[in-house]
C-alpha cells in the first residue's frame, strides 16, 4: 500500500508540473510581439548601382566602412549574384522561420520583461559558417548563405560535420544560442566541468526558450546521434570520473569533448561511433538537473557559477 501511495503521489506531481508548463506557455503565446523579417539579400539581388543610394538609406550600417565602389563590384559579380540566387531558390520566403523567430521572441519577453522584438534582417556573409548569425539589443541579422542544405555545392570543403547544421531548421536555434551568451555570465571557464556547465546553460537556455524545437536540434545533432548520446550518458560520464577529468585544466581536453568535431576522443572503441561535443551534451544534464532540484528562473542559472551548478545538480546519469 505504502508503494501504491508513493507511486500515485509522484504521479499527481509530474501532471501537476506539466500543467503548469502548459499554463506558463500558453501565457507566453499571447504575448504580443512584432517585427518584420527584412530581405536585405533579396533587395541587394534585385538592385542596380542606381539603386545603391536608397539601399543605403534603408540599411546603413552595412556601408560604414566600404566605398561605393566595392559596392557596385560586389553587383556585379557573377559568383556573388549565383550565391544571392541559391538563396532566393532556397529561401523564397521566410513564413516558418519567422513563426520559430515569434515564438523565441515571446519566450524572451515572458523572462525578460525589458526584452523588446529587434529588427530581423536576413543577408549574405560569404559563407561565413563561423558568423552565421549576429544579435545585439536591436538587431538579429541571419545569413542565409549558410542554410542552403548540408550536401549543397557551396559547402563541398566544408567539413561535413559542421556543415551537416547549415540547414534552415536550425535558424531559430543559432539565433538562441547567440541571446544565450548575452545573457551568460560565469567567472571560470578553466576546467573540463567549467567548459561542460558553460555550454549546458547554453543548452539549457534554449529548452527555455525554444521549446518548440527538438534536443537534436537544440545541440546540432542527427536523432541517431542524439539517442546515442542518451543511450552512452552512464558510459560517459563514468568515463569522466574514473579518469578524473572534471577539474583538470588540461587544455587538449576542450577540443575531445566540448568543440566541433566528427567525433568525441575517448580513445576507445566507442569513439567512431559517438558525435561531437559529448562534454557539451552532458553539461546539458547537469544544468537540467540543477534547475529541476532548485527550480531557479533560468535567468539565474545563466547567472549562475559552474561550482554551485554541478554540487546542487545532484547529478547522476541515465542508465
Amino acid at each position: 500500500m505504502r508503494i501504491r501511495f508513493f507511486i500515485i503521489l509522484l504521479l499527481g506531481l509530474v501532471l501537476l508540473s506539466c500543467d503548469e508548463e502548459s499554463k506558463v506557455e500558453k501565457e507566453i503565446a499571447e504575448i504580443d510581439v512584432n517585427f518584420d523579417v527584412e530581405r536585405f539579400d533579396k533587395a541587394f539581388a534585385e538592385a542596380e548601382p542606381k539603386d545603391l543610394p536608397k539601399i543605403k538609406g534603408a540599411y546603413p550600417f552595412f556601408f560604414i566602412s566600404d566605398p561605393d565602389a566595392f559596392w557596385i563590384e560586389k553587383m556585379n559579380d557573377s559568383l556573388q549574384n549565383e550565391l544571392l540566387a541559391e538563396v532566393q531558390r532556397k529561401f523564397p520566403d521566410l513564413d516558418a522561420s519567422k513563426k520559430e523567430l515569434k515564438g523565441l521572441f515571446q519566450h524572451l519577453n515572458y523572462y525578460d520583461k525589458a526584452f523588446k522584438a529587434p529588427r530581423v534582417i536576413t543577408l549574405t556573409n560569404d559563407v561565413d559558417y563561423r558568423n552565421k548569425t549576429f544579435v545585439n539589443d536591436s538587431l538579429v541579422l541571419i545569413a542565409l548563405d549558410n542554410y542552403l542544405g548540408a550536401n549543397h555545392e557551396f559547402y563541398q570543403n566544408i567539413p561535413m560535420y559542421i556543415a551537416s547544421n547549415m540547414e534552415g531548421n536550425q535558424i531559430v536555434s543559432d539565433v538562441a544560442n547567440d541571446y544565450a551568451i548575452k545573457y551568460m555570465f560565469q567567472s571560470n571557464r578553466r576546467t573540463l566541468l567549467d567548459e561542460m556547465i558553460y555550454f549546458g546553460k547554453l543548452l539549457y537556455f534554449k529548452d527555455v526558450m525554444i521549446p518548440f524545437k527538438t534536443d537534436a536540434d537544440k545541440i546540432g545533432y542527427t536523432e541517431a546521434q542524439i539517442k546515442w548520446a542518451e543511450a552512452n550518458e552512464s558510459q560517459i560520464w563514468s568515463y569522466f570520473i574514473e579518469k578524473e577529468l572534471l577539474y583538470s585544466t588540461n587544455n587538449k581536453l576542450p577540443s575531445r569533448f566540448i568543440a566541433d568535431a566528427p567525433f568525441s576522443k575517448f580513445g576507445l572503441e566507442l569513439d567512431n561511433d559517438s558525435p561531437g561535443r559529448l562534454g557539451q551534451y552532458i553539461g546539458w544534464q547537469i544544468v537540467r538537473a540543477y534547475a529541476e532540484n532548485t527550480g531557479k528562473d533560468v535567468m539565474k542559472i545563466m547567472q549562475t557559477e559552474p561550482e554551485e551548478i554541478f554540487t546542487k545538480s545532484n547529478f547522476k546519469p541515465k542508465k
